[in-house]
């Protein structure tokens, strides 16, 4: 369905024509700098994995302790989710994801400070209360410039940024370990943290300047232009819920849309934080080759999620395409632990399983952006997106119990894989997508 809605000059493909041009001016000022804003904090949140390869012996950490502080990182992220993204609908997005993204990147270089576990936990905490509601602003912010009908792309764009940070954070991070490692009598661990948090840093300023809150503000378009964002977005908003927390939490739709988000960010961040590890146990052991190997299922990724957002968006079905990729990536993870042994067989696994996550992403986030509009949207964005993330807290811990339990993490894999089949399983008993 197309939700431009046609001024009363013009034949309908001239209108069609003026409105892609029009929408193709908002991505190309928003998207690229959203883009890059989102590599950094994807980086700066997950880069501890590669930190793992040197950080841990350093520190004499257990694979325990390693998980538990990489994913204690989303207790705080889900305790200040919701009232950071109800402040950004209030105060503004610019001024807000500047504020997020320079405290962010600060805490992103402290962690080169720790020196004992509970140190570790509490950086890590800290970085989630200081990152809590940039994803679910940025979701909410796209719902201001474009319609749900042209939402999809503009979101699959955004969201190549998680598979774009693997592939250039992978050999990035790796170098670091790599070729810093003792250069002023740091190791190469520290230096990781200080030199990725730069880009946080620097762009924060940049957002601050640089992104307008509303469509009204937007003085490089014309009022011609701003009147036709304006409209497409006032009809759509009229046809969603818009209500009190009680409301939007009351409502089953979005609870089981936050468990089936829940699946996917579960394998998400089981790969994401445990890739090197399981890419070391294949027996690469240097980390410029484990960084450049572990960009090669990232890199699929993005070719992936682009061909299935533009395919769900064309036949306007999110339903299937989440289900369908969510399965492939359980499938992928099922070979790499099939397979471990065969360093091509599992990282075919692996890349598979990337694919399918990073392809569940986007078709997810066509549903509730949707449905829910105005605070009733901060809010429901914002509760989906952390209930999901309480994933990024208790997969890396739970593999973690059981590689030290067992010594192999395949039986955490497996554990993965049965939960994004469940929700495959579930996504497809909502029998029909949100309405668009």
């Amino acid at each position: 369905m197309n939700s431009i809605t046609a001024p009363s000059q013009g034949q309908p493909g001239q209108v069609d024509s003026v409105a892609d041009a029009v929408y193709r001016k908002v991505a190309w000022r928003l998207i690229p700098l959203l883009f890059l804003c989102y590599i950094a904090a994807y980086l700066d949140r997950v880069n501890v994995g590669f930190a793992k390869l040197q950080m841990q012996q350093a520190l004499q950490f257990s694979d325990s302790v390693y998980g538990f502080g990489a994913g204690i990182f989303f207790i705080g992220y889900f305790i200040f989710e919701i009232p950071s993204n109800v402040l950004l609908h209030r105060v503004g997005a610019g001024r807000w994801i500047a504020r997020i993204m320079v405290t962010w990147a600060l805490l992103s270089a402290a962690t080169m400070f720790v020196t004992s576990a509970v140190g570790f936990y509490a950086v890590r905490f800290l970085l989630g209360v200081a990152e809590a509601g940039f994803f679910p602003g940025i979701i909410l912010y796209l719902t201001y410039w474009f319609p749900a009908a042209r939402r999809g792309k503009a979101t699959s764009l955004f969201l190549t940024a998680v598979a774009v940070a693997g592939i250039v954070g992978g050999p990035a991070s790796g170098w670091i370990l790599h070729s810093l490692d003792g250069l002023n009598g740091w190791k190469g661990w520290q230096w990781l943290f200080l030199l990725e948090a730069l880009p946080s840093l620097l762009l924060g300023v940049l957002a601050w300047f640089y992104l307008e809150d509303r469509v009204k503000n937007a003085q490089w378009l014309t009022s011609e232009e701003r009147e036709l964002i304006a409209r497409d977005i006032a009809a759509e908003e009229s046809r969603k819920s818009d209500g009190s927390m009680a409301g939007v939490l009351g409502n089953a739709k979005v609870w089981l849309l936050a468990f089936v988000y829940f699946t996917v960010v579960s394998g998400l961040y089981g790969v994401s934080f445990w890739l090197p590890t399981l890419i070391k146990a294949m027996g690469v052991s240097d980390p410029l080759r484990v960084g450049f190997v572990s960009a090669v299922p990232w890199a699929f990724g993005v070719v992936a999620m682009i061909l299935v957002a533009r395919n769900a968006d064309k036949r306007q079905e999110y339903r299937w395409h989440t289900a369908v990729s969510s399965l492939a990536g359980a499938a992928g993870l099922l070979i790499s632990v099939a397979f471990h042994a065969d360093v091509m067989l599992a990282m075919a696994g692996l890349t598979i399983c990337t694919m399918g996550i990073m392809s569940a992403l986007p078709v997810f986030w066509s549903n509730p952006t949707a449905i829910l509009g105005g605070a009733a949207a901060a809010v429901g964005i914002a509760f989906i997106n952390s209930v999901g993330n309480l994933a990024g807290f208790a997969m890396p811990w739970i593999i973690g119990l059981i590689k030290d339990a067992t010594h192999s993490t395949d039986a955490g894999l497996e554990m993965l894989a049965a939960l994004m089949a469940l929700g495959a399983v579930v996504v497809l008993a909502l029998r029909r997508p949100a309405p668009h």
